[in-house]
């Protein structure tokens, strides 16, 4: 279903025209507002199969740290990872006290909860070096909730909650600088699509894997979430965010 990099997250479709390359870009993107240079040590936060990780070590020659609860996506991504300056591992992002020149989430933060929203924003400013950048990438909704969609809790992603604006800027208060603030959940609805697009595609290499039910119950997930950006309904943000601000003023551009 994935791009061959296995980002699980929105894609960048500025100018793309495949999966593949408005992966690569978004990747290719975040980097650029982190303006990572070589050497530099980089802490990614629900690091997934490694495709960040290996993007920002390969192109920009930084050290990363990759964190998940997912046995298995260690198992992976320090395989896929292996000859690059990546350590994926399994560990709890609250119990971090190391230091980083830059912090990234992808697509995690909606895993968090809200009574944990300043936790991790605490966690983010104990572990960035004074003049280091956070960034998150995160869907969002436009409206402040305590719980999830009931059908997408029980089926997709348990436990899970779309965080609003208030939420993010009330957690990070006193705690962060915010930088930058980036509107990109017009292209989940192309990365969605083009998910739904490679999943039946490809369906009959894992049908006997699964049953119908799961078919249908992927399909209206996949379908029922690009209707759900195309309406505008959910967003998607990239937030940057400083711990003491950024002399100047922050531009990546």
């Amino acid at each position: 279903m994935l791009d061959k990099r296995m980002n699980y997250s929105c894609g960048y479709w500025e100018k793309a025209k495949t999966l593949d390359q408005a992966q690569e870009a978004k990747l290719d993107l975040i980097c650029h507002k982190l303006m990572l240079k070589p050497g530099m040590t980089v802490l990614d936060i629900g690091c997934g199969w490694g495709g960040f990780a290996r993007w920002a070590a390969e192109k920009y020659d930084v050290k990363v740290l990759g964190i998940t609860v997912s046995r298995e996506q260690v198992q992976f991504a320090n395989k896929y990872d292996k000859e690059l300056n990546v350590k994926i591992e399994l560990r709890d992002y609250r119990e971090l006290k190391e230091k980083f020149d830059r912090i990234v989430s992808i697509g995690m933060f909606e895993h968090v909860g809200s009574k944990n929203y300043k936790t991790f924003m605490k966690m983010v400013r104990r572990c960035l070096k004074a003049d280091g950048l956070f960034l998150l990438h995160t869907i969002a909704g436009n409206t402040t909730v305590h719980s999830t969609d009931p059908w997408i809790g029980k089926y997709i992603f348990p436990n899970s909650m779309l965080p609003s604006a208030k939420q993010i800027s009330s957690a990070s208060e006193r705690i962060l600088v915010l930088e930058d603030w980036h509107s990109i959940g017009q292209y989940y609805d192309q990365t969605l699509m083009a998910w739904y697009q490679n999943f039946t595609k490809n369906w009959a290499k894992i049908k006997d894997m699964y049953d119908k039910r799961f078919y249908r119950m992927w399909t209206y997930y996949l379908l029922s979430c690009a209707a759900s950006f195309r309406s505008r309904r959910n967003q998607l943000w990239q937030i940057v965010f400083s711990r003491k601000g950024t002399r100047g003023g922050y531009q990546y551009r």
